[in-house]
């Protein structure tokens, strides 16, 4: 008799270690199959709104004129399909002119933009006016770029669009986990995606599992760290070490970190190269050892003050 309570003590142990471990380590079920990824072709992911997009892809922040056309002229040559540009950043017209000078079909692309909080008044007028700065028919991903005014209103000219055929997929940008559970409240179409700041010194592990469990996919802006952070990441020794064991530079390590965690990439460059070694991250698989190192590393240190923290 002792010796069942003893072997059941034993098992009630395991499970319990079992499940806080869970809770706190890396599984490869909680990421992005990436099996069919190749260097310069990344894996799609299918959204609520029936959809596929690309997990990893350009950001347009801070790139400009001919330096934005460029840039992302560059990334569709080296295989990128996901590009993501916004009205405040003041470059969709240069997405637009680089996207039907690459060749690319335009169903091969999928276009991300953003309404502004000055444009939630006006949303409408604002949804045709990206169309044709874009030069395209329709949206393949919107998001409200914060909370702010008018969100509610402005996301339901967004539904509104949807059924229009003027975009496809819809979303938000810098709301957490208290922002999204009161809107999904007020809203028909629950949102395909959240783009917040993510990168290994932020992780947002909770607004990722609060998502998660409403079917809505997680994307990483600045996911490099941004200015910040950057330089501090690149040489972070547990980075860098992990990055030498695989040849591969600190972005390419992070970058596939994200992708390994479940979370969409869309980092931004002018620089050729480093636009061809950010989708060159497809040859390798980070251990689930590394993939914890690097879940180490939060320090909720966040580069931007954009959104409200819960």
């Amino acid at each position: 008799m002792k010796k069942l309570i003893c072997f059941g003590t034993t098992i009630l142990f395991l499970l319990i270690f079992s499940c806080i471990a869970s809770e706190n380590l890396y599984s490869n079920s909680n990421g992005f199959d990436l099996s069919s990824g190749e260097n310069g072709k990344a894996p799609t992911i299918l959204l609520n709104s029936g959809y596929r997009m690309p997990i990893l892809g350009i950001g347009t922040f801070q790139l400009h004129g001919d330096t934005c056309y460029n840039s992302v002229l560059s990334a569709l040559q080296n295989g990128y399909r996901l590009i993501d540009t916004a009205y405040i950043y003041g470059n969709e017209d240069k997405v637009g002119e680089a996207i039907k000078k690459s060749g690319v079909p335009r169903e091969e692309i999928f276009i991300t933009t953003k309404l502004y909080m000055s444009q939630y008044a006006n949303a409408e007028k604002a949804i045709n006016d990206a169309l044709q700065k874009l030069g395209v028919d329709y949206i393949d991903l919107m998001l409200l770029h914060h909370p702010g005014a008018n969100d509610i209103e402005a996301y339901k000219a967004m539904e509104k669009a949807v059924r229009e055929g003027k975009i496809r997929s819809l979303g938000l940008s810098n709301y957490y986990t208290e922002d999204i559970e009161k809107f999904l409240k007020q809203i028909t179409i629950t949102p395909d995606l959240v783009q917040n700041e993510i990168h290994p010194y932020f992780q947002e592990k909770d607004v990722i599992k609060y998502a998660s469990g409403k079917g809505i996919i997680m994307e990483a802006w600045y996911p490099l760290g941004g200015r910040a952070n950057r330089t501090r990441l690149f040489e972070d020794k547990t980075i860098s070490s992990i990055a030498k064991a695989h040849n591969k530079s600190s972005a390419q390590i992070i970058l596939r970190w994200h992708l390994q965690s479940g979370v969409v990439a869309i980092p931004g460059s002018s620089n050729p190269n480093h636009i061809k070694e950010n989708i060159s991250i497809f040859d390798f698989e980070l251990s689930d050892e590394e993939m914890n190192l690097i879940n180490g590393l939060e320090r909720n240190q966040k580069h931007s003050s954009f959104g409200r923290r819960n």
